[in-house]
């Protein structure tokens, strides 16, 4: 539709007819004919209600401190994992590179925890992803 009030082109209306009316009517009161199916479909109805309402009620500073705590909270245990597999690295017999690699990566992760505490969520994200990436390079070099 080009939306000129000259076109041609006109939306169609849905006419209901008066057949298609009783089939609606009869089909809702067969539905009631079963007192226990109507019960147990009323209180669906208002489940799903509440259910819709509670989504509707989201607060969005709720879900902003739960990315920035989810953000600090795999930054912190991804930089806990590479500072560990560092130390590991450092006490065997992989090059030097390797735990260099694995302490780099964690004091990667380690900034985006505190990116995330702060808010700043998609540069943490980022800045994980890169920091696994750097641990996962010195697991190459061995």
């Amino acid at each position: 539709m080009s939306g000129r009030s000259d076109s041609d082109t006109h939306p169609k209306r849905a006419e209901v007819t008066d057949s298609e009316t009783t089939e609606i009517a009869d089909a809702k009161a067969t539905e009631v004919a079963d007192p226990e199916a109507a019960e147990a479909t009323q209180a669906t109805e208002a489940k799903d209600a509440e259910a819709e309402d509670l989504r509707d009620d989201a607060d969005p500073a709720q879900d902003a401190r739960q990315a920035r705590w989810t953000a600090a909270g795999s930054g912190v245990l991804l930089a806990l994992a590479g500072l560990a597999a560092a130390l590991l690295r450092l006490t065997g017999s992989a090059p030097a590179l390797v735990p260099v690699a694995y302490a780099c990566g964690a004091a990667v992760c380690a900034l985006a925890a505190v990116l995330g505490s702060r808010g700043r969520t998609r540069r943490a994200l980022w800045l994980l992803i890169a920091g696994v990436m750097v641990m996962a390079l010195g697991d190459q070099f061995d």
